[in-house]
């Protein structure tokens, strides 16, 4: 049987026609700042970064890899160097194997030493959403779920959430019932409009749209703004959507572009959680196998 049965045309797709081209870039020599101000403008929360000189890849730099590293200022020491690349010939298989097996958020596009565009999960979503696949949630879930008690203090999982290095985690009540998601999008949003925090990440304009996005981060790397009164219940998002383990991949995908979800608690026959699924771990519709 061959994987392309069910979906004709899709194998024969490349990475160039779902990739962005020209993406937007930060330049090394720069900064910290230089990035955060480039991530905050144009609402991402990871750029490639090229050589001023000559225009080639130097490495990738994301919002996670400045707040694990937030006492340095150089964007040289922050990046990502080395970064996984692809070709823009390369099949959308190809590329939903290398976001599946190494678990990364975005795939430079590179041609002769030269970015030429860039990819996401996301973009691949979109093609396991059109599929016919049989493969379902729970055959997919390859990460160990990581949980919050609904009454912990938040300064305590914000710490287990950067030891384990996740970027949400279900909250469960005193009997194990998921009652809650946090994810580091939801932390802080009654804080966001804090000058002081905004001019020490060089953000010059407080109302822009994007800084939603580096300021929970800043509050996760520096704990200092946090009152330890704050419980996990008052920042998670309540009766979070779950997929139950049995559904489609092409449906995880639906329901991950259409609410803007980087991941889903899966859930049982009784409601109980059997897991998190995460947008890379949808993509292995695309390689054809969960390993």
């Amino acid at each position: 049987r061959s994987s392309s049965s069910g979906h004709g045309g899709n194998n024969m797709r490349t990475v160039a026609d779902i990739m962005t081209a020209a993406p937007i870039v930060v330049e090394v020599p720069g900064s910290r700042n230089d990035a955060i101000n480039i991530m905050v403008r144009n609402k991402l929360t990871g750029l490639p970064v090229i050589r001023s000189s000559d225009g080639s890849l130097m490495g990738i730099v994301s919002r996670r890899d400045i707040f694990r590293n937030f006492e340095e200022d150089q964007l040289s020491l922050i990046m990502k160097k080395n970064c996984i690349t692809i070709g823009p010939d390369a099949s959308l298989a190809e590329a939903a194997a290398v976001f599946s097996e190494k678990r990364i958020h975005r795939l430079p596009v590179v041609e002769e030493g030269r970015l030429v565009g860039i990819i996401t999960p996301t973009d691949l979503l979109k093609e396991v959403k059109e599929m016919k696949t049989a493969m379902t949630a729970e055959a997919v879930i390859r990460t160990t779920c990581v949980t919050a008690y609904v009454d912990e203090p938040l300064t305590y999982t914000i710490a287990a959430m950067r030891v384990s290095d996740v970027s949400a985690v279900p909250v469960l009540d005193g009997f194990g019932k998921l009652v809650g998601i946090l994810t580091d999008r939801d932390l802080f949003s009654d804080q966001i409009k804090d000058r002081e925090a905004m001019s020490k990440l060089g953000i010059e304009d407080s109302e822009l749209a994007g800084y939603r996005n580096v300021l929970p981060l800043f509050y996760a790397a520096t704990d200092r703004y946090l009152a330890d009164d704050k419980r996990v219940r008052d920042y998670m998002v309540p009766d979070p959507i779950t997929v139950f383990k049995k559904i489609t991949l092409s449906d995880v995908a639906r329901i991950m572009l259409q609410n803007d979800f980087g991941q889903v608690p899966v859930h049982g026959t009784k409601d109980d959680l059997v897991g998190m699924i995460y947008d890379v771990d949808v993509l292995c519709a695309l390689t054809g196998n969960a390993e």
